[in-house]
């Protein structure tokens, strides 16, 4: 059973990791992900799938129904809640040119109480201004209304 002081331990746990990986703190951050991940600490579900959906190929996102990849991670984090694990997965799709899963995704994190997702899923486009729609082909100039986003 955990109490409230096992959060407050995880989230400083959490915030140490993120310090490793982005300050260059000493120290190794994927053992502390994955410890906190296996602990259901959704942040950290994120922040690997992140990690691991860095590449461009669909065989790196993996299937959402296998819980060490990219895709059973981002499932696994929305389910607790967090609808950020939702928008991180449609924005790999759209970076992967799956715009069903992109769409599909989008819906999701819109249902789970994510603003720009229900902003962006009213108004679907399939071109998006940042670099790695560039990348794959689907770019297009930024406008007044991406400033907002």
């Amino acid at each position: 059973m955990e109490s409230s002081n096992d959060h407050t331990k995880f989230d400083r746990l959490y915030l140490k990791g993120l310090g490793i990986r982005y300050d260059r703190q000493r120290g190794l951050w994927m053992p502390i992900m994955w410890h906190l991940a296996l602990r259901r600490h959704t942040g950290a579900m994120i922040e690997l799938a992140d990690w691991f959906s860095a590449g461009d190929s669909l065989q790196s996102f993996g299937p959402a129904a296998d819980g060490f990849s990219a895709a059973g991670l981002y499932r696994r984090a929305y389910r607790a809640g967090d609808a950020r694990a939702a928008s991180n997965a449609a924005m790999s799709c759209f970076n992967r040119r799956d715009m069903m899963g992109y769409r599909n995704r989008l819906r999701r994190a819109a249902r789970a109480g994510d603003t720009d997702a229900a902003t962006q899923l009213r108004s679907f486009e399939t071109r998006l201004w940042h670099g790695a729609a560039r990348k794959i082909g689907r770019a297009r100039p930024k406008q007044k209304r991406d400033e907002l986003a």
